[in-house]
């Protein structure tokens, strides 16, 4: 039987900014070995601008993307919730793995202060995979 693939869940509160980025670089880099969620425990209208842009300058778009309203089933239907700053506004559940990443918000900020924040993410996202989903074999680098 094959094995249930790991799901992560990526959470901060406007899903604008952060957990988009997040979101878009674990799906870009585990391909289809991982689910990836975002959400916000208070979600903006739409992403932020200069975080599109930031990532469209890695080949990463997310223009498409809206901020998604946090559930209760959207926690407990993944095996790691990633915090970026929203507190305790993540429900608690037995058994998930909780990490919190201590990023700066890019709200309000240029595309120049995004890509620190965007490479910052890449860098932890890589991290996670490797943890969670170690591919097969190692390919050549």
């Amino acid at each position: 039987m094959p094995q249930k693939k790991p799901s992560v869940l990526f959470v901060c509160v406007h899903n604008a900014g952060r957990s988009q980025m997040a979101a878009a670089w674990l799906t870009r880099l585990a391909g289809d070995r991982i689910e990836v969620r975002s959400a916000g425990s208070a979600p903006a209208d739409a992403v932020n601008p200069a975080v599109v842009e930031a990532m469209r300058e890695v080949g990463v778009d997310i223009a498409a993307e809206t901020p998604k309203v946090l559930t209760v089933d959207a926690v407990q239907a993944s095996d790691v919730c990633v915090t970026m700053g929203c507190g305790d506004a993540c429900p608690v559940f037995p058994g998930k793995r909780y990490l919190d990443w201590t990023l700066e918000d890019p709200a309000g900020q240029g595309v120049a202060a995004v890509r620190p924040i965007r490479d910052e993410i890449k860098a932890r996202v890589e991290t996670l995979i490797a943890e969670i989903a170690p591919a097969a074999a190692p390919g050549p680098h």
